[in-house]
């Protein structure tokens, strides 16, 4: 009794799949009508991304430093305190560097009208978090909560104009 169930289970479980297999296939659209693949970029533009990517890095380090100072602040440990706000200011320090090297690479121009304008904001989001973080690596260590504050309001801005770039390209 069991081995007559387990055979009609296999052979219902086979004989649709044998069905679909000789059901014709649909038609292909015709070429006109698929959209083309976008156009492989131009070197400008791979410059363009690999100075973002760099820049990227920056960015990544800046957020490692408020994240630290942010979660010190919730806590009593004033020595914990005193290293994270030493640390945001070494990084605001590293994250610079990697900023302003990124953004040297990164020239809006290279790409088409549509998309210029977002990579030309993305460009001055950069430059306003490279500022930032001159400015932060300055202050952090006194008053990293005031430099922290500056700088989520500065990763905003960074991240909507990255977004907006993302979806141009």
């Amino acid at each position: 009794m069991r081995l007559l169930f387990v055979c009609s289970l296999i052979a219902f479980a086979t004989t649709p799949s044998t069905a679909r297999a000789q059901e014709p296939t649909p038609p292909t659209l015709p070429d006109s009508s698929q959209p083309a693949p976008p156009p492989p970029p131009t070197p400008g533009q791979e410059r363009f991304l690999r100075g973002l990517r760099t820049a990227g890095r920056g960015v990544a380090q800046i957020k490692d430093g408020v994240d630290r100072v942010t979660r010190s602040q919730s806590s009593k440990d004033t020595l914990y305190q005193s290293r994270s706000a030493k640390r945001l200011a070494g990084l605001c320090n590293a994250a610079r560097g990697f900023l302003v090297s990124g953004r040297g690479q990164m020239e809006p121009t290279v790409y088409e009208t549509p998309t210029r304008r977002p990579a030309r904001d993305l460009a001055v989001q950069i430059d306003s978090l490279a500022l930032a973080a001159k400015a932060c690596q300055q202050t952090a260590s006194k008053q990293p909560q005031q430099a922290s504050v500056q700088l989520i309001g500065r990763l905003r801005a960074y991240e909507a104009a990255l977004a907006t770039f993302r979806a141009a390209i």
